[in-house]
């Protein structure tokens, strides 16, 4: 899985634990939006700082997994169709 900061958006204070529990390799942003399934996370102000990028539908389950595991919540988990280009985005409840 890849994974990109959003320049000029400042990280969520949880950012280090999710760089620490999944095992992403960063890329530029580009790039990881050519991924298949794309997961945002939102910072503290709402904004979505980091997308992360799986090809397999296992790595992206294993990774939205993981984020619900930190305690964070998908608030597209009941929706069907994307948002801002995101399959699920992550963010403090």
């Amino acid at each position: 899985m890849k994974t990109s900061l959003i320049d000029g958006l400042k990280p969520a204070h949880f950012d280090k634990h999710i760089t620490g529990n999944i095992l992403l390799d960063v890329a530029p942003l580009a790039e990881v939006k050519e991924e298949p399934m794309l997961i945002g996370v939102r910072n503290e102000d709402g904004e979505i700082y980091r997308l992360i990028g799986a090809t397999k539908l296992n790595s992206f389950m294993n990774a939205v997994e993981e984020l619900a595991d930190l305690g964070l919540v998908d608030e597209l988990e009941e929706l069907e169709e994307q948002k801002e280009g995101c399959d699920a985005i992550f963010g403090e409840p």
